[in-house]
Parts: C-alpha cells; structure tokens; sequence
C-alpha cells in the first residue's frame, strides 16, 4: 500500500497552494454538471426532431436529479480508499469517469440512455473525484481550514459560468453532440493533470501546524475530538450538521433548478414581454454562478472567524428574508436578482461551512469518511428542493409559491443549528 506523501521542508511548505489551486481546477472541470440546463434545451431539442421523442419537464430533468442524487451516495463510499490510495490516483480514476459520462451522453438516443450516461456515470465520477482534494486541502491547513476549503471548491461555483458559454461557442462551431465530445475528452485531460501535485503531507508536519495553531486561546477552546464515523453518527452535532446541511443546498439546488422559470414569471408580473427578458435571464446565469462560487471562500472564510454554528444562521437567515422578499415582490426584476445571488452564494456557502464543520467538529482522523457522510445531506436537499418546487407550480400554478415553505425552512434551519452545531461531548 502507497500513499501519496510528502516531505517537510521549505518547498512543501509553499507548495500547499498549489494543492488548492489544482483542486480549484479540478472542481472547475466536474463543476460543470451545473451547467446542465443548457444541455438539456439542446437534449430537447435533438430527442423531437431526430428521433421523434418529445421530452416532458420531468423526464428533462431526471438526468441532472440522477446526476446528483448517485454522487451524493458514492462519494461517502470512497472515504476510505481516498486514505488507503491517496488523493492523486483517487482524483484521477473520477476524472476519467466524468468525463466519459459527458462523451458517451453525445450518443444517447433517449431519455434511459441519457440518464446513465450523465446520470449514472457522470454521478459515479463525480462522487469519486469531489471529496479527494477536500480533504487533501483540509489537512495542508489545519490553521485556516475553512478559507482553504472555500478556494478548493470554488472551481465548482464558478464552472457553470464558464462552461455554459463554452457548450455554446463549441455548439455553433462544430455542433453540439461534438461539443460534448470534446469536452468530455478536455475534463479528463484536465483532472488528470491537475491531481499529479495532490498529496498529503506527512503526519509529522499535520501535527506540527495543529500544535501550532492550538497554541492560542481560540483554537485550543475548540479543539476537535477525532471522532471515527461511526462514533460521529452517535452525536446530536453530526444530526444537526446533516439536517442544517440539507436545508441548506435544497434552497440553493432549487434556486438552481428554477431560476430562469422563476425570472420568467417575475417578468411577466411586471409586464415585460417573454422574448425581451429570456436573453436577459439567461446571462445571468452568470452572475448567479460567480457568486456560487464566491460563496465558498467567503463562507470558509467566514466560518473560520466565527465557527459554525453562528455561520449557519447567518446563512439561515439570508435565506429566510431573501425568500420572503421574493414572495411579498414577485414583480420587482431587480429584488428577483438579487435574491436569487444571495441563494446560489449560500449554496455555495454550504459546500464550505459542512466540510469546515465536520473537520472543526469531529477532526481529520476519520475526516474523509466522515465528511462523505455528511454529504448525503446533498442529494437529499437536490431531490426535495426540486420535488418542492415542482409540486408548488403543479399545485398553485406558480413556482414563486415555493418561497414561502423555503423561508420557513430556514426558520427551521435557525432553530437546529442554534441547538445542535457544538463540539460535541
């Protein structure tokens, strides 16, 4: 057995950067699962008039659910083996695996095959990969966890941004089923570079940062416990960590999941025509992934400075007045944008303060089985968030209904995290 190591000396010390800026790039490439609905215009369109199939909203979206849902169930399974192996082999066999989901979905011929393709393998890939340089970043900065995390998976934030214009500049200049082709062979190519750096630092130099980082009186009051995964599931922290944790990427998953659908309706309140504001809402998916992705390091950063519990309701509460103001101003475009801001940067808010969180709450012994755990709480909010707003729309004929069952779900999120979000015992 072979674990990615390295020595402690000057240049190692520097070179924890670089951890975090090849785990950027590697969450940049798997990242793009979020751009999603642009393919799916295009999945649409393609299933009607090649093959005569014509896709219901439902059956659009079940690749993306299934996306999620299988990467939130792989990756607690691969804690261990990010261990055994080490990050770099970890990271390289989910690249490989992501990617292929992108190339073979430019084959798929109807819903079921798209749904493996991108569904299951693009999930299985992304379960694999994501966790591997969290936790390699996680142990190069035991001193700053949270802020080195937020850098980490920011790449993730920010891919839909950059990968939604690609999938169209490629979609026009040589079509969009050889689009996915090449970036399916380009994510590969790029994972696969980018984790040749990731390794862990030797367990002489972890300690020696703890021990220096405990040396002051806020650190050593809060000190982990290095809890095991299954001494973690006993605690009432790791039931409130998960409940916050689910709450929180259901508002920011199905502000993902509807932000167009949304736009549209707040538009045609405030009479604007269809036409006028759809290439409106579409750029802005723009702004709404950059502050995805800045919402990692800021609430890293943020968690670091304040802990965890006081992080989560404060994002807890943005989210509960951002809902409400877009219920009581479903006409105003301008509260509409940046409300939905606020959501996608809690999103990614979220993806920083859990692995911060369960680092700061149960230690890194266990860390990456722990952490993978945790993050079932993802694809349990990706399924309700989506669900939720699906039935507002089916039941009160707007998606803008959903709102209010967010808001108090945050109510909810405030009173679990005030209770439950401690060191525990």
């Amino acid at each position: 057995m072979t674990m990615d190591t390295v020595g402690f000396d000057r240049s190692s010390e520097k070179s924890r950067w670089l951890i975090v800026i090849c785990g950027m790039l590697i969450n940049l490439a798997l990242g793009a699962v979020y751009a999603y609905s642009i393919l799916a215009v295009n999945f649409k369109t393609i299933f009607k008039e090649l093959y005569g199939i014509n896709l219901s909203a439902t059956e659009t979206q079940l690749p993306f659910i299934t996306a999620l849902f299988v990467f939130s169930l792989t990756m607690p399974l691969m804690g261990k083996y990010i261990e055994k192996h080490g990050p770099r082999s970890i990271v390289t066999i989910g690249g490989i695996l992501a990617g292929l989901g992108w190339f073979t979905s430019s084959y798929a011929r109807d819903v079921l095959t798209l749904i493996f393709s991108y569904g299951v393998i693009t999930g299985i890939g992304l379960g694999i990969a994501y966790n591997a340089p969290i936790v390699t970043s996680g142990k190069w900065f035991p001193e700053k966890r949270g802020l080195a995390v937020g850098l980490t998976v920011l790449g993730f934030g920010l891919s839909a941004a950059i990968v939604g214009p690609l999938i169209d500049f490629l979609s026009s200049s040589i079509g969009f089923l050889n689009a996915l082709r090449v970036l399916g062979i380009l994510f590969i190519a790029l994972i696969g570079i980018c984790a040749i750096p990731l390794k862990f630092p030797p367990p002489r130099r972890n300690s020696n940062l703890i021990s220096h980082s405990a040396t002051s009186p806020k650190t050593s009051q809060s000190a982990p416990r290095d809890l095991m995964r299954h001494e973690m599931i006993r605690t009432r922290t790791f039931v409130g960590l998960w409940l916050s944790y689910t709450i929180g990427t259901l508002a920011g998953l199905m502000a993902i999941g509807v932000a167009k659908l949304v736009g549209l309706e707040v538009a045609q309140r405030a009479g604007i025509p269809v036409s006028e504001a759809s290439a409106m809402l579409t750029l802005l998916v723009i702004p709404f992934a950059v502050s995805n992705g800045l919402g990692r390091p800021i609430f890293g950063w943020i968690t670091d400075k304040i802990g965890p519990r006081k992080t989560a309701v404060l994002s807890f509460g943005l989210i509960l007045i951002s809902s409400l103001l877009m219920y009581m101003f479903s006409s105003s475009l301008t509260l509409y944008v940046i409300v939905f801001i606020i959501l996608w940067m809690n999103l990614g808010g979220w993806l920083a303060i859990a692995p911060a969180s369960t680092a700061r709450f149960f230690g890194m012994r266990d860390y990456a089985r722990n952490y993978g755990l945790v993050f079932t709480a993802y694809g349990v909010g990706a399924i309700l968030g989506n669900l939720l707003a699906g039935q507002a729309k089916d039941i009160f004929g707007s998606y803008i209904a959903v709102f209010p069952y967010v808001a108090f779900l945050a109510l909810i999120g405030i009173i679990i995290a005030t209770l439950t979000l401690r060191q525990p015992q």
